[in-house]
């Protein structure tokens, strides 16, 4: 047999976000252990993780030393281990390189870590998004300050700390802390956390498909505060699921309910508990912009109220998306997303279908309320320039000194529906299929922020460009 070759040197870099790197090639472990059709894993080691223990990598790996692997799909299974790795988000790249000797493998895993603590001002829009901010009148005195500060991969065990201390408009004080898992195999993590926020503002009523402001310069309209516990399960990075109960305290002024008596179907304060289980499936190539693979969530969430008439209910929510290669720089997404909501009667606050955290794009400007709803959504990718790495002098620090740049031209179609069993004569898209199409660009770099500028018109035949800061299916 061929004696080992020395461990070539790994690649200095690497095409962002780590989207379809090419497997490991066969050939170098075919001519190295020629003739065996399975192999025997010697050592794994794990170099570059100077912060993150070797305990939170071993336990995302799917094979251990001693195990027997398929000589034919060794190369497959080591990329998509290493795919596990880099999708940790805790790491600029990730490198597998193998070597073989008499049917024995040795493998080296090379990670270059990311910068884990960020305190980041806070000087953000008191509103929806920026379309929504623009139509205020007062929009400059409707913005927020303060610290946000995430301290990630803490003691080197992939877990995260987040702290609030937002000023101005919106007063926001939070602490979370987030452990998705415990022990040698990480399977069983915790996750809790603590907010309280108020504001001199709040939205009491939609009109016309928009929201209703009030605004109190010496009151604060809501405030409300929260307490969260919960468990989470955790096979590999792909696949989790959490567990999580949470206590509510909600109260609005006597001014709101001058406004809608009703909108919190009785008095102006309510308690509540929440319970919520939600299951994630991910599977995509990349977890901050997927060029392939799936990507499906389930969550059930039920509200029981513990004062007034409010009824309890229960929401169900599921997603789903597929990301396939069309071959070249071409790559096609499609996604659908759903909910039901269940209760005999529903508080204005709670009675969201789309405008929030679910957008039919090209709709910013209106919310949709609503029990039921249903998206899909596609869009057609196409590479436009890879610009690799961008090297900055003068930065000794290989966490911020290359900054990777890739944009990719986008083209999508988005078709939604909001069924709402009541509905005012003065809103008129809930019951009525709403659509939009348009083109975007986006911009791929590093730490997962991914930028969207895009232009879109909707079937009101009205259109504009829209700035977006997230991977949009």
């Amino acid at each position: 047999m061929p004696t080992a070759s020395p461990v070539p040197a790994a690649p200095t870099s690497v095409a962002a976000p780590d989207s379809l790197r090419r497997s490991v090639a066969d050939s170098l472990l075919h001519v190295q252990c020629a003739g065996y059709s399975s192999l025997r894993v010697g050592r794994i080691l794990f170099v570059g993780n100077r912060v993150t223990k070797e305990a939170v990598l071993r336990a995302e790996l799917d094979f251990r030393e001693n195990d027997t692997l398929a000589a034919a799909t060794v190369s497959r299974r080591l990329e998509a281990n290493r795919r596990r790795l880099f999708n940790l988000q805790l790491f600029h790249q990730v490198l597998v390189q193998p070597v073989c000797r008499d049917g024995e493998l040795t493998i080296l895993y090379s990670v270059q870590e990311r910068w884990y603590i960020f305190p980041v001002p806070i000087f953000s829009l008191a509103d929806r998004n920026f379309r929504s901010w623009l139509d205020r009148s007062d929009r400059w005195q409707r913005v927020d300050y303060g610290l946000h500060l995430v301290r990630r991969n803490f003691r080197g065990r992939n877990e995260q700390l987040l702290a609030n201390l937002q000023l101005g408009f919106n007063r926001k004080y939070e602490l979370f802390y987030e452990a998705p898992g415990y022990g040698r195999r990480r399977r069983v993590g915790f996750g809790a956390g603590y907010s309280y926020y108020r504001s001199h503002a709040l939205d009491y009523a939609t009109v016309a498909d928009r929201l209703q402001n009030l605004r109190q310069e010496q009151d604060f309209p809501i405030e409300r505060q929260y307490v969260t516990a919960g468990i989470r399960w955790r096979r590999t990075v792909q696949h989790l699921t959490a567990l999580d109960v949470s206590y509510h305290h909600e109260r609005v002024s006597d001014s709101v309910l001058y406004y809608n008596p009703r909108y919190f179907l009785s008095g102006p304060q309510r308690e509540y508990l929440e319970f919520g289980l939600v299951s994630t499936l991910n599977q995509r190539n990349t977890f901050a912009y997927p060029l392939t693979g799936q990507y499906a969530q389930l969550g059930v969430t039920y509200r029981a109220f513990l004062t007034g008439r409010t009824p309890n209910s229960l929401t169900l929510r599921g997603r789903y998306a597929r990301y396939v290669a069309l071959g070249g720089p071409l790559y096609y997404s499609a996604g659908a997303t759903a909910q039901l909501r269940f209760a005999r009667s529903i508080a204005y606050p709670d009675d969201r279908a789309f405008g929030y955290d679910v957008l039919v794009r090209g709709y910013d400007a209106y919310v949709i309320e609503g029990r039921h709803l249903g998206l899909l959504q596609q869009g057609l990718t196409y590479r436009l320039l890879d610009l690799g790495k961008l090297q900055l002098d003068g930065l000794p620090s290989t966490r911020f000194n290359t900054i990777p740049l890739v944009f990719y031209l986008n083209t999508f179609a988005d078709v939604g529906y909001v069924r709402q069993p009541n509905v005012t004569a003065a809103n008129v898209l809930p019951n009525r299929v709403l659509a939009s199409a348009g083109i975007a660009l986006h911009l791929v770099t590093y730490y997962d922020w991914v930028f969207t500028l895009e232009y879109t018109r909707n079937r009101e035949q009205q259109g504009g460009f829209f700035f977006r800061s997230q991977f949009p299916i």
